[in-house]
């Protein structure tokens, strides 16, 4: 199977072989337990992770993606497990058709930390970030950093309220883009909006409906922004409102009040970065 010799390869033939313990009954909430690590799934998105600097623990394959992949593992002591792809989904607990697993290291919470994010940002003449407060759905999650990568945001932020990015599915969703956007958490949520238009100068431009909002279009983008996005059901809380520079919205018939935080993410960020800017980032 590994013909170059190159790889550190080891073929699992049992489903208790205790070398792929941390692949077993996998659970997203409890693989933080796990070594601290996440998981990585689909070809295209191990990939990614193995032309990124991101420390991978192993990786998980069926011999078909083993042989796809190989000239993209160029660490000689990445570990690499092979398996049938049946047992590779009795062994994780989920059903796997792609063949294709990986564990990674977690980055730790103090490379996570909003100000060490400011800290970068002070050297840049222009900012872009998309700001997301209490986004739950993993596919949301996902979805935000893809569209984040697509229009060239520099970073995301977000508050302790949203869900993991690192969500085996939220990787998935974000087509590895959560490997590769910057990101940054903050248990001080007002605090650090006051902080990025205080410090960095950032405008600070919430998506939201209602009387005071503004249609996109009408406001002027600047070199040093941040779209604010909010929980579907719920919105932006008010002391987020208060704090924005603008209220934005983007006009819809009556019969259709919102649309999914996704969607509008994309619609926002073309608007405000995509539209005669993306070439210039």
């Amino acid at each position: 199977m590994d013909a170059t010799g190159k790889h550190n390869i080891e073929v699992i033939t049992s489903s208790l072989d205790p070398r792929v313990d941390l692949y077993r009954s996998v659970r997203d909430a409890d693989l933080r337990g796990r070594r601290h690590v996440c998981m990585v799934e689909s070809e295209m998105v191990v990939r990614r992770l193995l032309e990124s600097s991101w420390d991978i623990q192993s990786l998980f394959l069926s011999p078909q993606k083993y042989e796809r992949l190989a000239p993209f593992i160029t660490d000689p002591s990445t570990k690499v497990y092979v398996a049938d792809v049946t047992l590779m989904s009795e062994i994780s607990g989920f059903h796997i058709h792609r063949g294709t697993l990986a564990l990674v290291h977690r980055p730790s919470e103090a490379a996570l930390c909003f100000q060490n994010l400011v800290r970068v940002l002070k050297e840049k003449e222009s900012i872009a970030l998309l700001l997301a407060e209490g986004i739950t759905n993993v596919d949301n999650m996902g979805a935000l950093f893809r569209n984040a990568a697509a229009f060239g945001v520099d970073a995301i932020v977000l508050d302790h309220a949203c869900c993991d990015p690192l969500y085996r599915k939220a990787i998935r969703v974000s087509m590895g883009h959560a490997l590769s956007v910057p990101w940054a958490v903050t248990s001080n949520w007002n605090d650090a909006l006051c902080q990025l238009k205080a410090e960095l100068h950032v405008t600070l431009i919430g998506c939201e409906t209602g009387n005071t909002a503004k249609p996109m279009w009408e406001i002027d983008p600047t070199n040093k922004m941040a779209l604010i996005m909010g929980e579907e059901k719920s919105g932006l809380s008010a002391s987020t409102i208060s704090t924005c520079d603008y209220l934005v919205e983007i006009p819809m018939t009556p019969r259709v009040p919102s649309i999914n935080v996704a969607v509008a993410s994309a619609v926002g960020l073309y608007e405000f970065l995509g539209r005669n800017r993306i070439n210039d980032r």
